[in-house]
């Protein structure tokens, strides 16, 4: 080996610490295949390898041809190799030629520094060359990449990109100093935020937009997403994309003279600064500006007076300037395992544990921590990589500590160490009035509606302060059933709620309350059920039923008592059982008519669940209550709830006798709501007796009450029970049109307890039209879904026995189970959905 003009070429495996934590074990195969390729091509064409080291190669050939040659054989042998997991092996190859110095038989001096630094700058899967290695490897195509600072290269150099048939062509712009490459270079790819990428790139592609701001909560992604839209742009702006760090600036001249540091100016001072890029074509990212109050004045001088600049601009808040467009910058999805936020979380979580992989153990667990952690991306890689010493149940388990968990990255900057630091740092920048209302705002669970802000929180005008906050991004604004609503990060609520007081707490438990009541209220004499807004608040009713059960009793009481109904129609019988109990547990013996009423609601509950002796317990407790306060309402409405339990005891002249009383007492009250409903109990009885003729009279009557005060739930209701009769007397014909005309309107209500109750009435119609095979999957459909919401049926093994003498030899009881265990695995609402009846 001799001095003289060789090429020298550098190439290595781009993000192969990532491909080695992604692979283990077959990571070592992949090396050797790649080692593999690229020697067959270094020694087809002279070329001499000098040293290998890891993933790297450091080759010298005899021309410049010989080694672009090679790189692009070598490019594409390694495109077309099927590689181990389906992973892509990507290198990025670098070429120079000249003159090296020789000594104890290895090349030494700047031109090889020059080929390794030219290496560095390339993206995987790319061949960047050196002007003179492009004019002397004649016949070759290139693309112009511009002039670039390499780092500890005095001279700039003019870089260029090969192009050939089967290479990839599309690349962000190299890796270098003073221009494009001012770029940080990312640790991880860019999870969940193609269309936010699209829509910046979209705009900044626009001529007459000059500045995009992106906005959003700290530790939404702001700067990461910017880096990542930036980097697709350089080809837009041939004097560079420069990404600007002022995290630590602290005034506008700070400002400036970071600008002209990255823009290397000389001296770094706004005059000369503004000089310089009034004669340029380039995208500006200034990267963290919130905390500077004059940093609007300094983007509007720098668009005034350098009119081909471009500024995209990351910040808390947005800059509130003409022309200013705003992008927001919301937490990641983590909605299923496929998510982006459960992605970043595997990601993040195999940096430090290779083989972590989601598994139908661990799933379930890491989707519900993202959820928690509100998506946010840099609360998951704060908590991720704690896996390396706990599972993720028992990182779920400490979800409560996300505020203070430390990055362990030495990288993270200090207003980043920690969640509490990132919010404290949007924090410190409200003023004292603006700091007090944040606070308050802590007191809504899951968001709050304006009316609710309005009389819950104090001092300053809650709404110029949602306005002020929302703009520092600490709440965000969403369309609820009550109108715009205000919700808070659950991370960031968590923070903000260490200032809360006895003060606030009482106000929001107090103002749900009355809530609840109103809701009650309107679901008794409106035509439309107020689920849906009152499920709107259930965060903030479970909130202030847990603090007033501890503080505040009697108002845990009317909490209780008022949402029973919401609990029932929503499904949520576990939880509603469990609440009864403690707020019952802690009113203790104090007599009211509201701790009456929860009794009566905690009945109900113990009636559904199949524990119907503690019922009557319970029930007779709550009816003596009432008698006791002198409350006729209340023991009207105890005496409703005592007969459905006789009925349920077998004992239905005992029932009978009860809601007969019961229905007196509530025509006098003119309580036509509940009179509707002790009708169909009433009707139910009389059908169970045999009596179909008082029975179809009373729940005509139950349906007429209900079609008049336009409640569509117990419109529905009522009507199943009805069909359900028309069934027993055997007119099925009327009894399938029925059913089938209330069909849309229980899919509609999603009500589960009605829905059941609605499928059994269908399951026993289509027994007796003939369809078996139907009726078996109904069965079993409605029999699993009443596992799943923990409703059990005590009456299963009846209707089962009822269901087979109905099927008779019609099916064999071998075809009978088969089709109902089928059915187990489907929804009883798709089922509902797609029912139809023989003729007959």
């Amino acid at each position: 080996m001799g001095g003289g003009m060789v090429a020298m070429l550098f190439s290595d495996i781009e993000g192969s610490t990532m491909l080695l934590r992604r692979l283990g074990d077959r990571y070592l195969e992949a090396l050797e295949a790649h080692r593999r390729i690229l020697r067959s091509v270094w020694t087809a064409y002279g070329g001499t390898e000098l040293g290998t080291e890891g993933d790297s190669f450091f080759v010298v050939f005899p021309t410049a041809g010989d080694a672009v040659r090679a790189a692009v054989d070598g490019q594409r042998g390694l495109e077309t190799h099927t590689w181990p997991d389906a992973e892509r092996l990507r290198v990025r190859i670098g070429i120079h030629t000249g003159t090296p110095g020789v000594h104890d038989g290895d090349y030494w001096g700047m031109d090889v520094h020059l080929a390794a630094r030219i290496a560095a700058a390339a993206h995987g899967g790319q061949i960047v060359v050196s002007a003179v290695t492009r004019e002397l490897a004649h016949g070759i195509t290139v693309r112009d990449l511009g002039t670039h600072h390499l780092k500890d290269i005095p001279e700039p150099e003019r870089l260029y990109q090969v192009t050939a048939d089967g290479l990839q062509t599309d690349f962000p712009a190299p890796r270098t100093l003073g221009t494009a490459t001012s770029l940080p270079a990312p640790a991880t790819p860019l999870l969940g935020r193609d269309h936010d990428v699209e829509r910046i790139r979209a705009l900044l592609a626009d001529p007459d937009v000059r500045l995009v701001t992106l906005t959003g909560p700290g530790g939404a992604g702001k700067t990461r997403l910017a880096i990542g839209a930036a980097a697709e742009l350089p080809a837009r702006f041939p004097g560079g994309v420069y990404f600007v760090p002022l995290a630590a600036a602290t005034s506008g001249q700070v400002l400036w003279s970071t600008i002209a540091e990255v823009l290397d100016i000389p001296p770094r001072e706004r005059g000369r600064v503004v000089a310089y890029l009034a004669q340029r074509t380039l995208l500006l990212v200034l990267d963290n500006l919130e905390q500077l109050q004059d940093a609007g004045q300094i983007v509007a001088e720098i668009i005034e007076g350098a009119g081909q600049v471009k500024l995209l601009v990351t910040s808390r808040r947005a800059l509130g300037l003409p022309g200013e467009y705003r992008h927001p910058v919301v937490p990641l999805q983590a909605g299923d395992a496929d998510s982006a936020a459960v992605q970043l979380f595997v990601q993040r979580a195999r940096a430090v544990r290779p083989e972590f992989t989601l598994t139908p153990e661990n799933t379930a667990d890491v989707v519900e921590l993202c959820r928690r952690l509100d998506g946010l991306p840099l609360a998951i890689e704060l908590c991720a990589p704690r896996v390396r010493l706990l599972s993720v149940k028992e990182l779920s388990a400490r979800i409560g500590q996300a505020l203070d968990i430390a990055s362990t990255s030495s990288a993270t900057p200090e207003r980043q160490r920690t969640l509490r630091a990132t919010i404290a740092w949007s924090d410190a920048l409200l003023t004292p009035e603006y700091r007090r209302t944040f606070r308050q705002l802590s007191v809504f669970a899951g968001g709050a509606g304006l009316a609710a802000v309005q009389k819950v929180v104090t001092g300053i005008d809650p709404l110029d302060a949602i306005a002020e906050l929302c703009d520092a991004n600490l709440i965000t604004l969403v369309e609820g059933p009550d109108g715009t609503r205000i919700r808070l990060l659950e991370t960031v609520r968590q923070y903000a709620a260490e200032g809360l007081t006895a003060k606030h707490e009482t106000a929001h438990a107090v103002y749900y309350a009355d809530l609840a009541e109103e809701l009650e209220r309107t679901k008794q004499t409106s035509p439309d059920y107020p689920i849906e807004r009152a499920e709107a608040d259930l965060d903030n009713f479970r909130a202030a039923l847990a603090w007033s059960t501890e503080n505040d009793v009697p108002t845990a009481l009317r909490l209780c008592s008022a949402l029973g109904w919401v609990w029932m129609l929503g499904g949520y019988l576990a939880e509603s059982r469990a609440r009864h109990e403690e707020v019952v547990a802690a009113a203790g013996t104090t007599a009211s008519p509201e701790l009456a009423a929860c009794l009566r609601g905690l009945s109900n509950l113990l009636l559904v669940q199949g524990e119907i002796e503690r019922a009557h317990e319970v029930t007779t407790r709550s009816l003596q209550l009432a008698r006791d306060l002198g409350d006729p309402a209340g023991v009207a409405f105890g005496l409703t709830v005592l007969g459905s339990v006789q009925r349920a005891q077998g004992d239905l002249e005992a029932a009978r006798t009860t809601l007969t009383d019961a229905v007196g007492r509530l025509r006098a009250l003119d309580e036509p709501w509940r009179l509707a409903r002790v009708l169909g109990h009433l009707g139910g009885i009389e059908e169970e007796l045999g009596n179909f003729g008082p029975a179809e009279e009373l729940l005509r009557e139950a349906l007429t009450r209900t079609e008049e005060l336009g409640d569509v739930h117990e419109i529905a209701a009522q009507g199943q029970n009805l069909a359900y009769l028309l069934i027993l007397a055997g007119r099925l014909s009327e009894a399938a049109d029925l059913v089938l005309e209330l069909r849309p309107t229980v899919l509609a209500l999603g009500s589960p307890g009605l829905t059941m109750a609605f499928s059994n009435t269908a399951m026993n119609l289509l027994l007796r039209r003939g369809d078996p095979v139907g009726a078996a999957r109904l069965f079993g459909a409605e029999e699993a879904m009443g596992e799943r919401l923990q409703i059990p049926n005590p009456y299963l093994a009846e209707e089962l026995a009822e269901a087979l003498e109905l099927v008779g030899d019609t099916l064999s009881r071998a075809d009978w189970e088969g089709y109902r265990q089928a059915g187990r695995a489907e929804r009883v609402e798709d089922l509902l959905d797609r029912l139809t009846f023989p003729a007959g």
